[in-house]
């Protein structure tokens, strides 16, 4: 065992590079060399030594449907693509929309997959499924995609939550599912002020006494007839008391953050959003969701997305760059995605409707290799031409990235096992 410790050793500490499955594989094979192997300890060192790289995933959430065609999939040859022209990025032979210039410039750190295709195009249906990797089920409650990841990887013990939504709530009430209410992300409806609530506006004698008082009152009432309702309300009262205090709460704070900084930026609620976004990866949340609306243009659909892109494009740039530069990308995965695309002919209003058998999402850091497009569409834009990826190969993909295992079953509240993703292939590509 003295031998099987050692390999443990050096697999947990050869390098933040070195994944689960790799990790798993390689202990497995020493312990069977050695002829003793205890699993129990070899899973929860699998698991702590997850935590401990910290990996984490930004999601740069487009509501309404972004149009591949004025974003990263430009057609300026073909009467599909309307009035948007494309330009040159630093990958040779890699071109995005005119209205991209900054994401153009870090295009060596990004991988567009321009093949997602799905058969929903209603916003509801299609939004929960770019959610949960599930579609609504009557019955169960899935969690979302940030409350899976927050579940396997998160760190409970930390004073922040490990899932935050900037941008408001998901229509569909996106949360933590049959996984718990501690799972529902923090949501947040503008990065450009301090949560509310969330200073005790007494001294902290008495702010404790008051939540002895409300503890007091519970009991009594769980006693009586509200058990799973008291101990849901705890759970987040709890945490919410734990985190006020904490001095983690100045992630919130964007005024801490360099007037250079807030510059590179940008301005407008989706650059804030950003930059919290990075401040609290910084202070370990684990899954942070950035919303820009407004994407569901059905009419005038250049002069809205010239202005929807500007309003994106510094933004997500700076972040990818930011990250970098602070040495977190390969630990940071960032998704950009909408729920489909929009359609390639331009309709009577000079908009495009919805769109789900082709449409776009972006990747980049985590281990992803930047500087290149996975899959195609026709000449029209019309078909998925090479290399078609399904929400489920997506979302496999994205857990395999934070070496969450994407058969994990967690067990629902009505006793039903569900995969964290059902079917679908992790993109490959991706990282080679």
């Amino acid at each position: 065992m003295a031998r099987l410790q050692h390999h443990t050793n050096i697999a947990l500490h050869r390098g933040h590079v070195v994944g689960r499955r790799d990790f798993l594989r390689h202990v497995a094979a020493t312990g069977l060399a050695a002829g003793a192997c205890n699993w129990t300890d070899v899973i929860s060192a699998s698991a702590e030594e997850l935590r401990s790289r910290g990996m984490a995933c930004i999601l740069l959430w487009m509501q309404g449907g972004p149009s591949q065609f004025e974003t990263f999939s430009p057609k300026p040859k073909h009467d599909h693509g309307g009035e948007t022209k494309a330009i040159s990025t630093s990958v040779p032979g890699i071109e995005i929309s005119e209205h991209l210039p900054h994401c153009a410039k870090v295009m060596d750190e990004l991988a567009i997959i321009r093949s997602m295709t799905s058969k929903e195009g209603n916003h509801q249906r299609a939004s929960y499924l770019l959610h949960h990797g599930y579609l609504p089920m009557g019955g169960v409650k899935f969690p979302t995609l940030g409350a899976n990841v927050a579940h396997q990887i998160g760190d409970a013990s930390h004073q922040l939550p490990s899932y935050v939504r900037i941008g408001g709530r998901l229509p569909n009430g996106g949360n933590g599912g049959f996984l718990g209410v501690e799972y529902d992300p923090l949501v947040l409806n503008s990065a450009e002020r301090m949560p509310q609530n969330t200073k005790p506006r007494t001294g902290l004698d008495r702010y404790h006494r008051r939540l002895e008082l409300l503890d007091s009152i519970q009991t009594e009432f769980a006693a009586s007839v509200g058990t799973q309702v008291v101990s849901d309300h705890r759970k987040l009262t709890d945490r919410a008391a734990e985190m006020i205090l904490s001095p983690s709460m100045k992630a919130f704070d964007l005024e801490q953050e360099p007037q250079k900084v807030r510059e590179e930026y940008g301005s407008g609620n989706f650059a804030s959003g950003c930059q919290m976004a990075r401040r609290l990866i910084e202070h370990g949340v684990t899954f942070v969701e950035v919303v820009s609306n407004g994407w569901d243009t059905h009419q005038d659909v250049f002069e809205r997305t010239k202005d929807l892109t500007a309003q994106i494009d510094q933004p997500m740039a700076t972040l990818i760059t930011d990250l970098k530069r602070r040495g977190m990308l390969d630990r940071t995965l960032v998704v950009w995605m909408g729920e489909f695309g929009r359609t390639p002919r331009i309709n009577p209003r000079a908009g495009r409707d919805h769109y789900p058998k082709a449409f776009n999402a972006v990747l980049a850091g985590g281990g992803v290799q930047g500087g290149q497009v996975i899959g195609s569409t026709n000449y029209a834009g019309t078909e998925v031409d090479e290399r078609p990826v399904t929400v489920n190969d997506l979302f496999r993909t994205i857990y395999h990235t934070l070496d969450i295992d994407p058969d994990h079953e967690n067990v629902s509240k009505i006793g039903r096992p569900i995969k964290l993703v059902d079917g679908g292939e992790v993109v490959e590509e991706l990282f080679v």
